[in-house]
């Protein structure tokens, strides 16, 4: 959850060619559109090192498509989830989870030729929805949302970030092998990074079994068998297995230390808890409930999707009270009781109940300052037992202490090279990600079994 809307720097650029127009600083469509998908997602992430890398690998493969004189430039999404999209206008995103997620130079590469694909392709301009990054954002945005936030998740569905068609894809797939393997890259990367996607969706799926849909780019992007097998067999027809460039070692000093998880202007989440040093707050959600932080949000849901909550602010406006907060303009039709006042903490709060179609709600506005925390938690049934577990939470409310935001540091991807003899279980000790950190290590490094190849580099997670 951000604190304030930044400012968004501008992105690298891929050189533009005499011809092209001048658009900078423009207020275009497609500028617009582009500057609601960084709202979006959080804006974009800035790591010099990074963005110049893959600047230079879109150079290539624009120079190697089959539209070499469109403009195109790459844009890191600051988002912990894997994802990547691609606007009509050439602008290609790629976020910092699907960088974390890539292991070599070609395999990057292979998604940012798929996504010039679809460009060059003219697929987005066929788009009919766009799918957000987490399943429980979806879930609880569709019941707890209030209505000037639903007509922005509808507006997003009418951007052209195409959820492709399973033809596209495989069209796509097909168009972007031949680039990498054109701009000299191993045209077995696509086909790979294929594999450590659908690897890493299993795992979040285990580790998030609340979320049915796809909370990544396999929402848009499914990687199915028949998929990787579509990859290994265009690629086969290129060349053989080994030829090509992958550059391994230099796409790992590129990404290391970029960020891996939450951003800290955006808060942690951690297990239940959700801790905010920057804004100086923490809450803790009630049992059984997975969080997911968002740049608009704090979002839970139940693995059974009975139970959902959702933490955001707003601004006090002059004069307003909390009762009249709490009474109106949180979800459409919504109808509350009379609000009760009570501190949390030692903080000014309200709480009230609600009901609005077949959900009921349990809701809290707590002030701290001029900004107010909203605390929406919805239920099938609100039983005196959901009830009281949804107020315990809210009694956990409270500002941080300067030792509780010095406790709570960011992930970071690192690399480190593995000694003879080394495994991937010591690897694993050192991985700073508190749940399931071997099979997160083995999928982050696209590895089979245990085994570790001495002095290879290796992705690590630390703080």
């Amino acid at each position: 959850m951000e604190d304030r809307v930044q400012p968004i720097p501008a992105a690298l650029t891929v050189p533009l060619p005499p011809a092209a127009p001048r658009t900078t600083g423009v207020d275009t469509p497609a500028a617009r559109e582009r500057k609601q998908l960084l709202g979006f997602y959080g804006g974009d992430y800035r790591a010099p090192a990074t963005e110049h890398f893959l600047d230079d690998v879109l150079v290539k493969l624009a120079a190697a498509s089959d539209t070499p004189s469109q403009v195109y430039r790459v844009t890191v999404l600051n988002s912990p989830v894997v994802n990547a999209f691609a606007l009509p206008s050439g602008d290609i995103f790629v976020s910092r989870g699907l960088l974390a997620l890539a292991n070599d130079t070609s395999e990057v590469a292979a998604v940012m030729a798929h996504e010039i694909a679809h460009v060059t392709e003219r697929h987005a301009l066929r788009r009919a929805e766009i799918e957000r990054n987490s399943a429980v954002i979806a879930k609880a945005a569709s019941v707890i949302d209030d209505q000037s936030r639903q007509r922005n998740f509808q507006n997003y569905a009418q951007f052209s970030l195409a959820a492709f068609s399973r033809q596209q894809e495989m069209d796509a797939d097909q168009v972007g092998i031949r680039v990498i393997a054109k701009a000299g890259y191993d045209p077995f990367a696509a086909s790979r990074f294929l594999v450590s996607l659908g690897r890493a969706t299993d795992l979040r799926q285990s580790l998030h079994p609340g979320a049915d849909a796809k909370p990544d780019m396999m929402a848009t992007h499914p990687s199915t068998p028949e998929r990787v097998a579509h990859a290994v067999a265009v690629a086969r027809g290129i060349s053989a297995p080994g030829i090509g460039e992958t550059g391994h070692d230099r796409y790992l000093a590129a990404i290391d230390g970029i960020l891996y998880g939450d951003d800290p202007a955006q808060g942690f989440v951690r297990g239940r808890r959700f801790i905010h040093p920057k804004l100086g707050f923490a809450f803790t959600a009630p049992d059984d409930f997975v969080l997911e932080n968002s740049a608009q949000a704090v979002l839970g849901v139940t693995p059974a999707g009975t139970e959902a909550l959702r933490l955001d602010s707003l601004k006090l406006a002059p004069g307003q009270t909390l009762d009249s907060f709490i009474a109106k303009g949180w979800i459409d039709g919504l109808q509350a009781s009379p609000a009760e006042a009570l501190k949390v903490n030692g903080l000014d709060a309200v709480t009230a109940t609600a009901k609005a179609d077949a959900w009921s709600f349990r809701l809290a506005a707590i002030r701290v300052g001029n900004d107010v925390y909203r605390l929406t938690f919805a239920a099938k049934d609100l039983t005196p037992d959901a009830d009281r577990r949804f107020r315990d939470s809210i009694d956990t409310f409270r500002r941080v202490t300067p030792e509780d935001a010095r406790d709570v540091k960011p992930m970071r991807v690192s690399v480190a090279t593995a000694a003879a003899g080394e495994g991937a279980d010591a690897f694993a000790s050192r991985m700073a990600v508190p749940d399931h950190p071997l099979e997160t290590f083995e999928t982050l490094n696209g590895l089979e079994g245990t085994q570790l190849e001495a002095a290879r580099r290796y992705k690590i997670v630390v703080e």
